[in-house]
């Protein structure tokens, strides 16, 4: 019999097997919720007190981690900025829809005027990769560097060629605003961003921290209808009544916040648990993680009352 023949029969067996490989179940794996469950307390760390911020406006407080690892000069320029008081009477001036919520001081024309802090700081684009400690690397294709991992609780990135490494746009993550000249941002306009990660801005914007606590009371703001997301009218601007310096506030008024070592066995399992996403739901594990899309945990702590 000419093979031809045989293809109809070959073509019907081999959607047989290909439905019955996709009705299989994948095998129940842990979640992230079942690896932060598990963990160990000694995994688990208490933001700096002398690097987290207190953002307080009416809907509540938003709690800021600062990364003076990646941009130590920017860290402690807005670390004065806020013993100053410089941020106090701002607003949240833009929220622009998938980008970012901007906020520092809405007068171009008279704007706050600076005691010790300094009006411009050299970029802080990338650092030297030796400076950066504890890299946890993601075994994953990156677009946008030769490799990804999370360092000291930030997603990062490093080139080792180059000798450079650098924070990565993700969502939560907080940057520096500035004009075209490198040297043109200072710390005193920051925006958190509230959408898609913006990768495509790593190396070309100084990154200062992320937002550990607080992001629904950003990403649910009101979008601005004005270019890029700018307010147009003042009432609509979002006030800052204050931001301190953890340190600076009294402990029983502290959040009681801790979070997840990423150099640890559990945050490693919780990059897995997004790699490989387990049964019976998961129908097909993708077997790949996204740097932006690897959570780190953040909880109360446990001794909190």
């Amino acid at each position: 019999m000419p093979f031809h023949r045989h293809l109809p029969t070959m073509a019907a067996a081999l959607l047989a097997a290909c439905s019955a490989l996709s009705a299989a179940e994948l095998p129940p794996k842990p979640t992230v919720a079942d690896v932060v469950k598990a963990s160990r307390a000694s995994e688990w760390r208490v933001p700096d007190p002398d690097n987290t911020l207190y953002m307080e406006i009416p809907a509540g407080r938003v709690v800021i981690e600062l990364a003076p690892e990646f941009a130590p000069q920017h860290a402690a320029n807005i670390r004065a900025m806020v013993r100053e008081g410089y941020f106090d009477g701002l607003a949240i001036l833009r929220s622009q829809d998938n980008w970012v919520v901007q906020w520092g001081d809405p007068d171009e024309k008279n704007p706050k005027a600076l005691k010790t802090a300094k009006a411009k700081l050299p970029g802080e684009f990338t650092v030297p990769l030796k400076s950066i400690k504890d890299f946890t690397r993601l075994p994953d294709r990156d677009g946008y560097a030769p490799q990804v991992g999370h360092a000291n609780g930030f997603p990062a990135a490093r080139d080792p060629k180059s000798g450079q490494a650098w924070l990565a746009h993700c969502y939560g993550m907080v940057g520096v605003g500035r004009d075209t000249a490198s040297d043109s941002g200072n710390g005193g306009a920051l925006y958190a961003v509230i959408g898609n990660a913006p990768r495509h801005l790593d190396r070309n914007i100084t990154v200062v921290g992320r937002v550990i606590d607080g992001m629904p009371l950003l990403s649910v703001l009101p979008r601005g209808a004005g270019a890029m997301g700018f307010y147009e009218q003042p009432e609509q601007m979002v006030p800052i009544k204050s931001v301190r310096l953890a340190a600076d506030v009294p402990e029983e008024q502290r959040s009681k916040l801790e979070i997840l070592r990423t150099d640890s066995a559990s945050f490693k399992a919780v990059a897995e648990a997004q790699r490989n996403r387990g049964g019976p739901w998961t129908k097909v594990a993708a077997g790949h993680v996204d740097l932006c899309n690897v959570p780190i945990p953040v909880r109360q702590q446990a001794n909190a009352n």
